[in-house]
């Protein structure tokens, strides 16, 4: 693992930390997709929540945070924000917003910190999320997660 790897982990744990969420970090080989990663720990894919990162007409930032098995609804999504446009910011754009690479990115010390959305479907769950690092996912209480970043819930997959 490379220090910058290794760096996001530790901020993704030090904001968690701050912030009084439990998570718990478990190391795994490096995943080439969320249904590997699920695999390499045993859990189903709906155990994942996959964090989107999407860019607003307006040029800010939002997590969607979603099942590993489902995927976003754009027209509740932007329902739900009022906005018309959206659009998925490429690799580079998204560690420019995060501070994560693509396949790690946690809405948990992210840097900066951006609006969190989170399925009503993961409320009351246990998931695994991205840690920050390639071969590390963080299980989180969902709903600690909710009130960790005062996060909305509502109905945004299809």
């Amino acid at each position: 693992m490379s220090d910058e790897l290794a760096a996001g982990v530790r901020r993704m744990l030090a904001d968690a930390d701050q912030r009084g969420l439990a998570v718990e970090l478990r190391r795994r080989p490096v995943a080439h997709s969320l249904e590997e990663a699920a695999e390499l720990l045993g859990i189903a894919p709906s155990d994942m929540a996959k964090t989107i990162v999407v860019r607003r007409s307006s040029g800010d930032y939002l997590f969607a945070v979603i099942p590993g098995n489902t995927q976003i609804s754009w027209p509740k999504l932007r329902l739900l924000l009022g906005v018309s446009k959206m659009k998925l910011p490429d690799a580079t754009e998204a560690l420019q917003a995060t501070g994560y690479e693509r396949g790690t990115i946690t809405p948990i010390g992210s840097h900066p910190s951006w609006p969190v959305i989170i399925d009503r479907r993961l409320v009351g769950r246990r998931a695994a999320l991205g840690a920050g690092g390639h071969g590390y996912s963080a299980f989180v209480e969902i709903d600690d997660l909710v009130r960790a970043y005062r996060a909305t819930v509502a109905d945004i997959v299809n």
